[in-house]
């Protein structure tokens, strides 16, 4: 079954951090701070990303509008960080759509919960087999 993971080791290296930022500052930060903790333990672990990427959408080669990406990780995985009570169907619908435009297998919804951390793997229904 773990063969089957699409980027299982980073994957997990992703969601341990999450951990361990929430774990430091607790629930009832904005989303802001806990992007800039993660950034801060990215670099810590030598994990290479790009923080608020820039995606333009497309539609017959024109620009029609633009995407931020929370994160993208090791050229893989986009990460997207949310502060809410609960998990949100919308959120996943929107995270779709930027994995998508950002042509990735891979993304990580984090929510940062009064209960903890909580996460989605959602994988690019495009791209999974390629």
């Amino acid at each position: 079954m773990k063969n089957n993971l699409i980027y299982p080791e980073l994957s997990y290296k992703i969601i341990g951090i999450a951990f361990k930022v929430f774990n430091k500052l607790g629930y009832g930060h904005q989303e802001k701070y806990f992007q800039r903790a993660m950034a801060l333990e990215f670099d810590k672990e030598g994990i290479e990303y790009e923080r608020e990427k820039e995606i333009e959408l497309l539609y017959d080669n024109q620009n029609i509008g633009r995407y931020f990406l929370d994160f993208i990780v090791e050229r893989k995985i986009l990460l997207e960080l949310k502060v809410t009570p609960q998990m949100k169907h919308i959120h996943i619908r929107k995270t779709l759509e930027y994995l998508n435009e950002a042509k990735l297998k891979l993304a990580i919804l984090i929510y940062f919960t009064k209960e903890g951390v909580r996460y989605r793997r959602i994988i690019n229904p495009k791209l999974a087999l390629d």
